[in-house]
């Protein structure tokens, strides 16, 4: 019988399709897409108010961060942000409404460490992480084990500054000049007096002063009468952009070398060229010759019109240690989050390799920077 040469390509277009149906179904299923670990996480911050330009930077670091750890997809967080306007009494509210209404995994913030002094303990005994990123005055991370920060303390930067600015002006007399109402510039007052005592200079004078004070010529009447080297400051940045101002307008022109709150383009912005010869260190700086911190500074920049600061640095690092440690950790758990921070070893981020010690402080070095021409620059 004459076969259908026809008939006979069908049949096996037949069965081959039928054997890559087989073949198809025996695959096995794709896996589905793991779904992301979902958390809420609580920022207090100074949004208005005295202190309100840390607070900018500290948020759009944060708000920076939330964006690049969101797209990946491997954790949801739903940022809530609270205003404490600087003041103890609103930052602890805040701290109570997202511990115990918004009910979140843990805290970034408050900005001031006079804030944390009483919002730390009630994270603490919430047994809610909490992470400062500007609360530098000391005794914060022993405020209990829930506490940490990646905020360079007072205690390791202004030993650094003093210390160069030492070697480079060959200083012998100084003025000490502090903030007396604050917990972070009396710290920082502290240390300053300490390192003095250490490097066996002659403090001629101390003089204190207020936040919000405008006149500060009494004070700098009585430092220049007894002619220091330099005069060391620890204050905000309002006050202390306005002190550099009244000192230059007044001829005194010896080196100023700042706590941590000078740490700030707005000393600049509001001191203009008086800033210049301020002495300070800091974690970070925009310049260094770092990919990620190009990075950083060029994706900042292009979201925000200007340059991060150190605030804005250390939020933004914040809260990718805090994410990695969630990832970490596997889910939304207080406790396991806590742990897995605790645990954080050689992070790289944008103010370089960071690591908690036992007791959830910063290892890290700083770099001493002057402000020169209106800008920070390194201090050799």
């Amino acid at each position: 019988m004459k076969r259908n040469p026809h008939a006979v390509a069908a049949v096996t277009c037949a069965l081959f399709a039928l054997a890559f149906m087989g073949a198809e179904k025996a695959k096995p299923a794709a896996k589905p897409k793991a779904e992301p670990i979902r958390a809420k996480i609580g920022v207090i911050s100074i949004i208005t108010g005295q202190g309100a330009g840390y607070g900018e930077a500290i948020t759009n670091g944060i708000k920076l961060a939330l964006s690049e750890v969101n797209a990946k997809g491997d954790v949801a967080i739903d940022l809530k942000i609270e205003d404490s306007s600087g003041k103890q009494e609103q930052a602890l509210a805040a701290a109570q409404k997202l511990i115990n209404s918004e009910q979140v995994v843990a805290i970034i913030g408050p900005t001031l460490s006079n804030e944390m002094k009483v919002v730390g303990p009630e994270a603490n005994a919430s047994g809610v992480p909490i992470m400062g990123t500007s609360t530098t005055a000391k005794g914060i991370t022993q405020i209990g084990k829930y506490v940490f920060r990646n905020s360079l303390p007072e205690s390791q930067a202004i030993p650094a500054s003093i210390g160069k600015a030492v070697k480079k002006y060959n200083l012998k007399k100084v003025a000490l000049l502090y903030g007396n109402d604050d917990v972070f510039t009396k710290s920082g007052y502290d240390t300053m007096k300490e390192v003095s005592e250490k490097l066996k200079l002659q403090v001629v004078t101390v003089q204190e002063f207020q936040k919000g004070q405008a006149d500060y010529k009494a004070q700098l009447t009585r430092i220049a009468s007894l002619k220091p080297d330099a005069i060391f400051c620890s204050a905000l940045y309002e006050e202390g952009a306005v002190i550099l101002s009244q000192a230059r307008k007044m001829g005194i022109k010896i080196p100023f070398v700042g706590g941590n709150g000078f740490n700030s383009p707005k000393v600049i912005e509001i001191a203009k060229g008086a800033a210049d010869g301020l002495v300070v260190a800091t974690p970070w700086f925009a310049e260094r010759n770092d990919p990620k911190v190009k990075a950083f500074v060029a994706k900042f920049e292009k979201t925000y019109g200007k340059k991060p600061d150190q605030f804005a640095a250390q939020a933004y690092d914040a809260f990718h240690i805090m994410t990695n440690a969630l990832k970490a950790a596997g889910k939304a758990d207080r406790d396991r989050l806590r742990d897995a921070m605790a645990a954080t070893k050689g992070f790289q981020g944008v103010l370089g390799k960071f690591s908690f010690d036992a007791e959830r402080d910063v290892v890290m070095d700083p770099v001493v920077l002057v402000i020169k021409g209106g800008k920070f620059q390194p201090f050799n």
